[in-house]
């Protein structure tokens, strides 16, 4: 390859549709990557490839990313149990898995450029850039960001550019951003950011409240230290799995939901997001993980996992302090073992039996029916442990 050669990450949407012949008349050499971290059929896959040859690509290449975004992404979030905002399961953290894939293949072909198809309005531009800076030594080209100079209508200009060289445009890819990966769906774009109610066109995994059947729906999940590693009783690949329970689930409308809250660029954000696999494993591992860990455990692991959340949000995938928090959240799921049961009868998904060796129980005492104590240590530990409340009230009282 030349020295002009710059390694695009493509997806075929209309931004990256956008960069190919864009960069080309820039006088580089486009090679286009795919990474598949999952969303995709081979329809698609075949589709996207001739499409980067279309624009103008003088390569293709599709690359796996599925079992990466399992480990890196899934299995740590998951083990976390927290989303960002209390809203948001991080469904674009597969940027960083294309980032570092694109690079990959930089090194190979002997380039140091690199191309996203990144806006600078959103977050993803932070996810790239601070993913390429950490790292290597790579120039970023971000055409998007350098037509929103001149253009105040982004996408109608990319739309243009493309048809007045003989590209067609996708009618769905025009008027929403639709993102989809193994994680899940987002969409934004048209009456999402106008903060008006989404059209019928928002739902991609879940289905519309209309649709969903009629009976309950029940599945079992099994985890080892924390990772799922069965569904109802057979062993099955952490891809394979969430792909499963998404569609399983999705068809009950679980893990529809908005997040609505703030981005890393300090603007207000909204889109809609679907994410039925992710739902069900995240009610779960919860489920089984407050049955088995202490008190002291399940207060204090939140705080570390918000903290992994944030870090994945804004872009610090490879910043030190996130590889220490996962130490942690790792430690903390020895025990996380056994099997837990999900019902839905649509939207909502609850854990509804839990079955494990390690849940903090013993046969003397059930709370609220039946204890092993006796009432003189009861109250003896009522007094105690109010003692503090009741001595400030006593010194302080208004009485005489």
């Amino acid at each position: 390859m030349s020295s002009n050669t710059v390694v695009l990450a493509f997806s075929g949407g209309l931004d990256t549709s956008f960069c190919v012949p864009y960069l080309k008349e820039k006088g580089l050499d486009v090679v286009t990557l795919f990474v598949d971290t999952g969303g995709v059929d081979d329809e698609e896959r075949a589709y996207i490839e001739a499409r980067a040859i279309e624009l103008g690509a003088v390569a293709h290449h599709t690359v796996d990313g599925g079992d990466d975004i399992w480990e890196e992404v899934v299995v740590p979030l998951v083990q976390g149990g927290e989303i960002y905002q209390q809203q948001y399961p991080l469904l674009c953290s597969d940027r960083y898995i294309i980032v570092r894939k694109s690079l990959q293949l930089c090194r190979e072909l002997g380039t140091k450029k690199f191309a996203h198809g990144c806006t600078g309005m959103g977050n993803d531009q932070v996810r790239f850039d601070l993913t390429v800076k950490t790292l290597g030594d790579f120039e970023i080209l971000a055409p998007i960001r350098d037509i929103q100079q001149e253009h105040g209508n982004v996408r109608e200009y990319e739309k243009a550019f493309l048809e007045e060289r003989g590209f067609s445009t996708r009618a769905k890819a025009s008027r929403y951003t639709i993102n989809e990966n193994l994680l899940g769906v987002t969409t934004s774009g048209s009456e999402v950011d106008e903060w008006e109610a989404p059209g019928d066109e928002t739902y991609q995994l879940t289905a519309h409240p209309s649709q969903w059947p009629r009976e309950a729906l029940r599945a079992s999940i099994t985890f080892e230290e924390g990772v799922a590693v069965a569904l109802d009783g057979e062993p099955i690949a952490g891809p394979e799995l969430i792909s499963v329970l998404n569609k399983r689930f999705g068809a009950y409308g679980v893990g529809r939901g908005y997040y609505t809250g703030d981005t890393t660029v300090g603007l207000k954000g909204r889109i809609v997001f679907e994410a039925p696999g992710l739902t069900c494993l995240l009610a779960a591992h919860r489920a089984l993980e407050e049955a088995v860990s202490t008190g002291y455990q399940n207060q204090f692991k939140p705080v570390v996992a918000q903290k992994w959340v944030e870090l994945v949000y804004k872009g610090f995938f490879y910043e030190p302090l996130k590889f220490d928090l996962e130490a942690y959240i790792e430690s903390s799921q020895i025990f996380v073992n056994g099997t837990v049961t999900l019902e839905t009868w649509g939207g909502k998904v609850s854990a509804v039996k839990i079955d494990s060796p390690h849940i903090l129980r013993r046969a003397g005492a059930v709370y609220a029916q039946s204890a092993d104590w006796n009432v003189t240590e009861a109250e003896g530990f009522i007094k105690l442990l109010g003692q503090s409340s009741t001595l400030h009230a006593l010194v302080n009282s208004d009485e005489d």
